[in-house]
């Protein structure tokens, strides 16, 4: 059986139609701001007391794009006699989002905790050199981070707080425990 001509063209306008009376759900951005998803990755934060410019972000980092420099403070020795100490000073960090492609490696392999997802998204230039931001940039953003989510109820207690608190318990059981008071003569009724 041969389809009826034009019966393509009545369905076509029949979704038109459907969609035309349908409410929309387009969000109207600069009005409205977006629920974001509580992982979001929007920018990067700084956290920088954490940072001990380790460099392991900039070296793991796909697309270089983030600088670090510093240079060697010595520290004086806390205690008399000690040794004086050297450590690094953070002088410069900054990364370039015009050419981060927020894979996160550099989040995942901060063993200090210095860098976070903050989900910031509206940093939007007109020039791409105004991209790369330094750290007081950086530094803002770490305080838009949300808190980390509350840990399940349900879920089973971590091998090392378990430890812990069994450790504790055992102490606490142990001086609460009256110690026996020993005779050295022995007296007998």
């Amino acid at each position: 059986m041969a389809p009826i001509p034009g019966s393509g063209l009545a369905k076509g306008l029949a979704v038109t139609l459907r969609t035309m009376t349908k409410k929309t759900v387009t969000e109207q951005y600069p009005d409205a701001q977006p629920d974001l998803p509580p992982r979001t990755r929007g920018v990067i934060g700084l956290f920088e007391e954490n940072c001990t410019v380790c460099m392991l972000c900039a070296r793991e980092c796909p697309d270089w794009c983030i600088y670090i420099d510093s240079h060697k403070e010595t520290v004086p020795a806390a205690t008399p006699g000690g040794r004086e100490r050297s450590r690094n000073v953070l002088d410069r960090f900054a990364i370039d989002f015009s050419l981060c492609m927020y894979c996160g490696i550099c989040i995942e392999v901060c063993p200090f905790d210095a860098l976070f997802w903050s989900p910031e998204f509206e940093y939007a230039e007109t020039d791409i050199r105004d991209l790369t931001h330094e750290r007081d940039k950086l530094r803002e953003w770490m305080w838009t981070v949300p808190a980390p989510p509350a840990l399940d109820p349900g879920a089973e207690e971590p091998k090392e707080i378990a430890t812990a608190r069994k450790t504790a318990e055992k102490l606490a059981a142990a001086q609460a425990e009256p110690t026996p008071s020993a005779d050295p003569q022995g007296e007998e009724s």
